[in-house]
């Protein structure tokens, strides 16, 4: 029998849990979701951070701080996982996830000073929790985890994926092919110069998750209830992020106002538009590249992708773009977690507090990890395999697209009657010019080459019909 404010309640006798988290896995049997482990891992640094600063301000005793570490840190370490048994579907606050922290430290202390099963002398909510509220340690340990998995997990795989991409770009430049907008043909371009836009869509959407930490980097700890601070000493937060900073081995600082960090969910908002923008630029990516590799013979087929498995249980032989595929799944995901947290964000937050903290935070993590392991997969699996085929060069000469080399010596007009009757006739451009204009067949040469129609410049001439 486990006792809290509201009486007695049973608790298997194993748990490290107590009366609250009992009653809190009772009351939300919703899913089988959990709140992830990088979010226990960064509210367990937490309160081990929040028992050493309140010892070094002489607010909790040495030989209670010291075993409230010790069982935060296994906590931390994963040692304890069983006992987080609460559903993502609570309290909108996440006051049960915090109340369930503060159980299993305080049981785990308890048991390594000798008094298993008993509420002293480590208190739950006396000590454990001392200078802290639901309020604070909650939308904290949602950032924090965010701003780690950031650093230690997008971040690498988004810059693993740039470096391959960039290898792509020096390995095709010498490839001339066809241009494409509006699903029209263009103007030539290299295929490295594709590659080259890739490398640099993923080296901003790194810069932009960069922001984004940045800004989950400034946490509510220390704000206690709705933000005033009331039961909490003046220096708590301040040393509380300077030790998380030790910690984590990144720069975490107390907001300089909380009350707007307490109230609203901006700043998970924020972060959660910057990965929606990297989804949908690797979307783009994957998306180019499946419709260069589509046929191989009735599509594109500009490049092959690497063959991963069969594609078909009645076509043999068929051969499909599934890392490409799964990837877009993924982004579709992170958009619905994004639409999520901005519902979240804005019907949650009410007054004082935001009540829709704990789904935010399970979307957020979610997306970063299913964004850093999609892109790592997409770079190892199908992008580092990719070959460019000779079906791009092949059709460069056949673009009617070229007579916009020839504009600056003849003119828009003289260039669009060029193009048109190449269409019609099944000319290319470079045989109607001949006949319709008065360019030497070496200015033709010169004007018509698809390789210096790859880079800045133009050819000025009178014009001539």
């Amino acid at each position: 029998m486990e006792r809290d404010s509201m009486g007695e309640v049973r608790v298997p006798a194993g748990a490290y849990y107590g009366a609250s988290t009992e009653r809190a896995r009772q009351n939300f049997p919703i899913s089988n979701l959990r709140l992830p482990r990088r979010f226990i891992r960064a509210l367990a640094q937490i309160k081990g951070a929040a028992a050493l600063v309140n010892a070094e301000l002489g607010l909790l005793e040495a030989r209670l701080s010291n075993p409230i570490q010790q069982a935060a840190e296994e906590v931390e370490e994963g040692k304890l996982d069983k006992d987080f048994v609460v559903d993502v579907f609570q309290t909108g606050s996440g006051t049960s996830t915090n109340t369930n922290a503060n159980e299993v430290i305080a049981n785990r202390a308890n048991e390594i000073l000798g008094h298993p099963g008993s509420r002293q002398p480590v208190h739950p909510n006396d000590h454990v929790n001392r200078g802290q509220s639901s309020n604070d340690v909650i939308p904290s340990a949602m950032q924090l985890s965010a701003l780690v998995a950031i650093h230690e997990e997008l971040l690498p795989a988004l810059s693993y994926l740039k470096d391959v991409l960039d290898g792509k770009a020096k390995e095709f430049m010498p490839v001339v092919k066809t241009g494409r907008t509006h699903l029209q043909d263009a103007t030539p371009i290299r295929l490295g110069q594709e590659f080259l836009g890739y490398a640099g869509q993923v080296e901003r959407s790194a810069e932009r998750a960069r922001r984004a930490a940045d800004e989950l980097a400034e946490l509510p700890i220390g704000g206690t209830a709705v933000g005033t601070g009331i039961n909490t000493h003046p220096e708590f937060a301040q040393r509380v992020c300077a030790h998380l900073s030790r910690r984590t081995g990144l720069p975490v600082k107390e907001t300089d106002n909380h009350f707007q960090a307490q109230a609203t969910l901006d700043s998970v908002l924020s972060a959660a538009g910057a990965l929606r923008a990297v989804a949908v630029s690797l979307w783009k990516i994957g998306n180019d590249l499946r419709w260069f590799a589509s046929g191989p013979r009735a599509g594109l087929g500009e490049i092959t992708l690497p063959e991963v498995q069969p594609g078909s249980s009645i076509m043999p032989g068929k051969v499909n773009p599934v890392i490409i595929e799964s990837m877009t799944m993924v982004v579709a995901k992170v958009l619905g977690n994004d639409q999520t947290i901005a519902v979240a964000a804005q019907s949650g937050s009410i007054f004082e507090l935001n009540l829709m903290m704990p789904v935010a935070a399970y979307c957020l993590l979610e997306t970063i990890a299913l964004l850093a392991a999609s892109t790592q997969n997409l770079a190892r699996q199908c992008i580092a395999g990719i070959k460019a085929t000779d079906r791009g060069p092949q059709l460069v000469e056949q673009g009617l697209m070229l007579a916009t080399a020839l504009v600056p010596a003849i003119g828009y007009d003289a260039a669009g009657k060029i193009a048109k009757e190449a269409l019609t006739s099944g000319k290319t451009i470079r045989e109607v010019a001949r006949e319709r204009t008065k360019l030497s067949p070496d200015e033709l040469d010169r004007l018509l080459d698809p390789a210096r129609m790859t880079q800045p410049g133009v050819e000025t001439g009178a014009a001539s019909g």
